[in-house]
């Protein structure tokens, strides 16, 4: 019995080697440039807006939210480091990349919650209208004609 499912799942796998994106690493997603602590000052942007935001599709979203996700945790391992070595901060510190990691992510969270709260609304409007649709159609089967 367990031969024929055997058989029907025997090419299918749950890892994505077969895009050209992915690329399986272990805990070297942790370190920048495979260092624990970067040399110089990393340059970095600005956090997103939410307007920017706003702008973006699902899978856009949920790309950049495992982006930022990984970063978070990439600046975790280097503050931990950090603090493991006694670095002092004045000399090692990359606490406004996490804030900007962190706001980001906070309105990535406000951007979907909007969109949660305008399906939420339309499904109500619809469900509405259809009662209203509903109502009317059974007051002109009750009149007299």
């Amino acid at each position: 019995m367990f031969s024929m499912f055997k058989n029907a799942f025997q090419g299918l796998t749950t890892r994505r080697i077969n895009l050209p994106a992915f690329k399986p690493r272990g805990l070297e997603e942790f370190f920048e440039n495979s260092e624990a602590l970067p040399k110089e000052k990393v340059k970095t942007g600005r956090a997103w807006r939410a307007a920017e935001l706003r702008n973006k599709s699902w899978e856009d979203l949920q790309k950049l939210w495992f982006v930022l996700l990984k970063e978070r945790n990439l600046l975790a391992t280097q503050k931990a480091e950090a603090l493991r070595f006694r670095i002092n901060a004045q000399f090692f510190s990359n606490t406004s990349r996490i804030v900007k990691c962190k706001q980001s992510m906070a309105r990535i969270k406000s951007v979907l919650n909007e969109r949660r709260l305008a399906y939420e609304k339309s499904i109500r409007i619809s469900k509405h209208n259809r009662y209203l649709e509903f109502k009317n159609s059974q007051q002109e089967a009750s009149k007299p004609q």
